[in-house]
């Protein structure tokens, strides 16, 4: 292609890019791919769990630390370019945060996706990854970042839409990332191996309790990220506020960790190019 390749990833806050993106983002950057991660809000509303802390005086400026934070977290996995889409964290869903005029949930959907789309037009990415329509878990913010990928996906490239935004520019192809619920199951088994209590990772108790994460059957691409594991556990060492030194990730040794992060799973939702199913690579059919 003439174009270089670029990923552009949209997350809901800091530290979001590393969960379920962190070795795609490396990986592809390692190869030369442009890498642009979008970031929808400061995350004002996050805990701080850094015991260093003082609470009191980082509260008022946490969007601020996380910023700092987020940058670093940018480095450490070789992202070229980190875009802030200029949200407050909504908080999570049913809190007094989620009806501030200033927060993510409560912008207008049009205006949020014109914000995208502008920066789609910018950098020009073959590859648009975001949530599904839960948002993976049900958070608000992460539930909007769903809502105005998929509408910018096809935006972008109509130049009728936000034509103050710059030429149109038609992405090829849109992915829903998160954790599958065989990964769950595998993480679990690990745990149970490794004699770890791990709550988040424990069935759910009430069968009435959506399922988190996709489900298994709808994943089309994994990617081998093993190489990176590390690189994703210091990303995530670096947002302090949010990821406790205590977390059970940064103590597992490496060929664990190595292990537990070895693959990222996404749904291939829009392709505009003959792309195999099952597929390894973001970028199969654009190579």
């Amino acid at each position: 292609m003439a174009e270089r390749l670029t990923l552009m990833t949209v997350h809901a806050h800091p530290d979001d890019e590393v969960f379920s993106t962190g070795g795609v983002l490396a990986k592809s950057a390692e190869q030369g791919i442009h890498t642009v991660l979008v970031t929808c809000t400061g995350g004002e509303e996050g805990e701080i769990v850094d015991p260093t802390m003082n609470q009191e005086e980082v509260k008022p400026r946490l969007a601020e630390v996380r910023k700092q934070e987020l940058q670093d977290a940018v480095k450490v996995l070789g992202i070229e370019t980190l875009e802030m889409l200029g949200y407050r964290d909504s908080g999570m869903a049913g809190t007094e945060a989620n009806q501030n005029p200033a927060s993510f949930h409560m912008a207008d959907l049009e205006e949020a996706t014109g914000r995208l789309v502008r920066l789609v037009r910018k950098h020009r990415p073959q590859v648009l990854v975001s949530y599904d329509e839960n948002g993976s878990y049900g958070h608000p913010d992460h539930i909007k970042a769903h809502q105005i990928t998929g509408l910018a996906f096809d935006a972008a490239g109509d130049p009728a839409r936000f034509p103050e935004a710059g030429p149109a520019w038609q992405p090829q192809k849109l992915y829903i990332c998160g954790r599958s619920r065989r990964q769950a199951d595998r993480w679990r088994a690990m745990a149970e191996e490794l004699n770890l209590d791990i709550p988040w990772l424990r069935a759910p108790q009430d069968v009435n309790e959506p399922p988190r994460g996709i489900p298994t059957e709808s994943v089309t691409t994994i990617v081998e990220v093993a190489d990176y594991a590390e690189r994703k556990r210091e990303a995530l060492r670096v947002h302090k506020t949010q990821i406790s030194p205590e977390f059970f990730i940064m103590s597992l040794p490496p060929e664990v960790i190595r292990r537990a992060f070895s693959e990222e799973e996404f749904i291939r939702a829009r392709s505009l190019v003959d792309a195999p199913t099952p597929e390894d690579d973001l970028f199969a059919g654009l190579r």
